[in-house]
């Protein structure tokens, strides 16, 4: 079976007619370059097939370019440009360049050789004109590394104030290990939530990941964000053959300290930025395979069919699932957890961003507290109490495409944009697109 899309040239970025071959339970993105010769990068691998997950959505109405003009078209004209065919559900801002890690892994490159950090009063502006251009989208804060400003609390403050509802932090943690004054601040300035960089729970792979062991940081910085009633999610990296034999393990101990932890998101290594390898060769992780090792890792506790399409992004670009712990630390799937349930009918993209922006809103931010037993009246605050005592954990997972894997129906489709200096809003994974040869398709390359 094959189904037609459109790609790039992994060596030299032109885009090319490329078509989906599903293979029983495979699935495979091919095109030919006139001059590189052909392509053929598997990006599905195991049940249940491709063509099984779809999630059929309704494309928004084209809108007008921000930032662009007529040109070349996808993927070259990103602002977003009339083709994307879904609204912003997450703005990411990346508030500096500067990281205190060097991560081989790091999509964005960070580092110490890197632009100036942009101006308080600069961040500032950029959120208003994000807020303006993306509607009441979901905020995530990153870089770099984001706590190496000292000034973070206050552009917490500034995203509020531009009207974000729901503001999140994308950091590794170190300074909230290190600072216990620095999660009740970022509490109090407005922050919601935390996107805890947590490859696994032993030092052997924070080591190979991130360059040193870090275990001891993770969990501090983990007990410093429940202390200031900051939702939390912890956030794995994935490489085979270094730490997918632990993605069990991390889901036992999120569940064991929920509801401090809110959510683990796994995201299988994508071949941009820094990570090494040729990606036609790169081993890979796809969705179906993490599944397995889900259900596999947890004795059958989580299992592959509790886990649904996305009701935003396209399809082939994510999962997720919603568990009940309980007291024991067991998980149990909760009914109504997905963030749209509409079987397979075909829904709105729009609607589905609505919704998907709330479910995490609710999910990831911080835990709903009890009510006292003297406020309970009657049977819709037992109800309330009932539920505030079983806390739930998302489970998720988020499969970043590369130049080997680009599919651009799946990029249209994206609802994860970059906000840039210049007011437009690229796709996630095109903005972090690199060729074979490191060129970028549009991250600005690090200052030499």
């Amino acid at each position: 079976m094959m189904t037609a899309t459109e790609s790039v040239c992994p060596v030299c970025l032109a885009r090319l007619p490329a078509y989906r071959e599903q293979d029983g339970d495979d699935g495979w993105l091919v095109r030919t370059c006139p001059k590189h010769g052909l392509f053929r990068t598997r990006y599905w691998h195991g049940p249940p097939g491709p063509q099984g997950w779809d999630r059929p959505k309704i494309p928004k109405p084209g809108t007008e370019p921000l930032g662009t003009a007529p040109g070349p078209g996808c993927p070259y004209v990103c602002g977003l440009c009339p083709e994307h065919h879904q609204r912003t559900c997450t703005v990411v801002l990346e508030v500096t360049g500067r990281c205190n890690l060097g991560c081989p892994v790091c999509f964005a490159d960070a580092g110490s050789a890197s632009a100036p950090d942009p101006s308080l009063a600069d961040i500032a502006a950029r959120l208003v004109q994000a807020r303006q251009q993306a509607g009441p989208a979901n905020l995530q804060i990153s870089g770099g590394e984001p706590t190496m400003r000292a000034d973070l609390p206050d552009i917490v403050a500034a995203a509020k104030a531009a009207g974000f509802p729901f503001v999140q932090l994308n950091t590794n943690g170190l300074a909230l290990a290190a600072d216990a004054a620095l999660a009740p601040r970022l509490a109090a300035a407005g922050l919601d939530s935390v996107f805890l960089q947590c490859d696994g729970v032993s030092d052997a792979v924070h080591t190979a990941l991130r360059g040193r062991p870090l275990a001891r940081e993770k969990r501090a910085a983990m007990e410093a964000c429940a202390a200031a009633r900051l939702g939390l999610v912890l956030v794995a990296t994935l490489v085979p053959g270094v730490n997918v034999a632990e993605v069990g393990e991390l889901v036992r101990l999120a569940a064991k300290l929920a509801p401090g932890v809110r959510g683990v998101h796994f995201q299988p290594a994508a071949c941009f930025g820094r990570y090494p390898g040729d990606g036609a060769s790169a081993p890979r992780l796809t969705l179906p395979e993490l599944l397995a090792a889900l259900e596999a890792q947890t004795g059958g506790e989580l299992r592959a069919d509790d886990f649904h399409a996305p009701c935003c992004e396209h399809s082939l670009c994510s999962f997720s699932a919603s568990f009940f712990v309980g007291p024991d630390g067991r998980l149990a799937v909760s009914g109504g957890g997905n963030c749209c349930d509409t079987g397979a009918a075909a829904i709105p993209a729009e609607d589905g961003a609505r919704q998907s922006m709330a479910f995490v809103a609710r999910q990831w931010g911080p835990a709903k507290a009890a009510p006292e037993p003297a406020a309970i009246c009657d049977d819709f605050d037992r109800f309330l109490a009932t539920a505030a005592s079983r806390p739930k954990l998302s489970v998720s997972a988020m499969a970043f495409m590369d130049a080997w894997t680009l599919d651009l129906e799946r990029a249209r489709g994206c609802c994860i944009h970059v906000a840039v200096p210049d007011g437009r809003l690229i796709p996630f994974c095109l903005y972090n697109l690199t060729a074979a040869d490191g060129t970028a398709l549009y991250r600005p390359k690090p200052c030499a």
